[in-house]
């Protein structure tokens, strides 16, 4: 236990997590990595153990817990080996929920909210578009107000619950004509005419229904607008921070889950009359491995804190964000190697745990923008602040 960050409490709920995983998640996995739809039930049974509520805040169903539960909650969903599972709960609890938390008001929150934490509606964030990528500005969906209510139109892709959520939160233009500014966020039901969605054929997270949305002429009233008209694009870029920092610590979590079973296997495995954990070449390789996994998963904890107390990390949740996932990569492809023909095989799981940590470079920014927005801070003094 790392008792600079972690208390007896939070170690008592990650035993508690890792037992309700193991009951209940694990004997479906195979399932849902095959059918790509995770099916209702276990949405519900998060949200009766209040593990979908750890940062709402308690008025709306939560429990009002420090960012170190969440770390918590991120680790262990990682080491069961489905990130397409992983996705589909996090990015439920700290993409959709959180832009409910920050700027739904009191009706959204109670018509959105208290079911998201409660496990009966499953929420998405709808962002990116087929033209757009990284340039979140360049969007071109756009919600004309037309009296009391907005008209959307346009598409968005890659969206992660986007098949069978049941609420979208969606980013578009309310003023096409400026770039930054014209940005507002709504939260959209599924069933709204006009609202489709296809899903998406993925090299990893097999589990997760990742969609393309597409809204045609969706009314939308304005009370489903949240916060204020045209700071779509601050409130999108200063959650950015929290979900690179989640996907830091996704990776860092998963390449600790590489290096544990490697180790697991070596012990095992016998050539040339001696277990392959004798062997120096393998065992400084481990070493080597295992480093890269502290030095990411120690800075990912620092930044938690900070983060926890307020501060905001935008430079440091990218910096976690472009290494972590960097090095789970590569950490995960020498596991595989340790393995093997057998590290090729679908019946071990570096297979799947490879493709799946693929998406880390990629999804929540790509490294190259990162790389871009950290240089703009440290070369060009550039600063960002919050919206709230």
């Amino acid at each position: 236990m790392n008792s600079m960050y972690f208390t007896e409490e939070h170690e008592a709920f990650r035993q508690s997590f890792k037992d309700f995983l193991q009951k209940e998640v694990v004997p479906h996995i195979e399932k849902w990595e095959k059918t790509g739809n995770i099916e209702r039930f276990i949405w519900k049974k998060f949200g009766e153990m209040g593990y979908f509520g750890l940062s709402t805040p308690e008025e709306y169903g939560g429990m009002n817990l420090d960012l170190f539960y969440t770390v918590i909650f991120l680790e262990e969903l990682q080491k069961i080996n489905s990130g397409g599972f992983a996705a589909a709960m996090w990015a439920h609890e700290y993409l959709a929920m959180t832009h409910l938390n920050k700027e739904g008001d009191d009706f959204i929150k109670q018509k959105y909210l208290v079911p998201s934490v409660e496990g009966d509606m499953i929420g998405c964030l709808c962002i990116t578009e087929p033209f757009g990528g990284s340039d979140v500005a360049g969007m071109r969906s756009t919600a004309i107000k037309q009296g009391d209510k907005y008209i959307l139109n346009g598409s968005k892709t890659f969206i992660t619950n986007g098949v069978y959520s049941d609420y979208l939160i969606v980013a578009a233009k309310t003023d096409p004509s400026d770039k930054y500014k014209g940005i507002s966020i709504f939260v959209v039901d599924r069933n709204a005419k006009g609202v489709s969605a296809t899903k998406l054929d993925k090299l990893g997270w097999r589990a997760s229904d990742t969609g393309e949305i597409a809204f045609d002429n969706v009314e939308v009233p304005t009370s489903n607008l949240m916060g204020e008209e045209g700071k779509g694009f601050p409130y999108i870029m200063q959650h950015f921070a929290l979900e690179r920092l989640i996907m830091g610590i996704n990776a860092h979590a998963r390449a600790e889950y590489a290096v544990d079973y490697a180790i697991n296997y070596m012990e095992e495995r016998v050539a040339f009359g001696k277990s392959l954990d004798r062997f120096q070449a393998l065992r400084h390789k481990i070493a080597e491995m295992a480093s890269r996994v502290d030095m990411c998963r120690e800075y990912n904890y620092s930044i938690t804190k900070r983060l926890n107390d307020g501060h905001y990390v935008v430079k440091e949740a990218s910096m976690s964000k472009l290494l972590s996932t960097k090095m789970a990569d590569e950490v995960i492809y020498d596991a595989l190697q340790m393995l093997g023909g057998y590290g090729y095989m679908e019946d071990y799981p570096m297979a799947r745990l490879l493709r799946d940590s693929r998406l880390g470079p990629i999804g929540g920014g790509t490294s190259e923008i990162l790389k871009e927005i950290i240089a703009k801070m440290i070369i060009d003094g550039k600063e960002y602040k919050p919206a709230t």
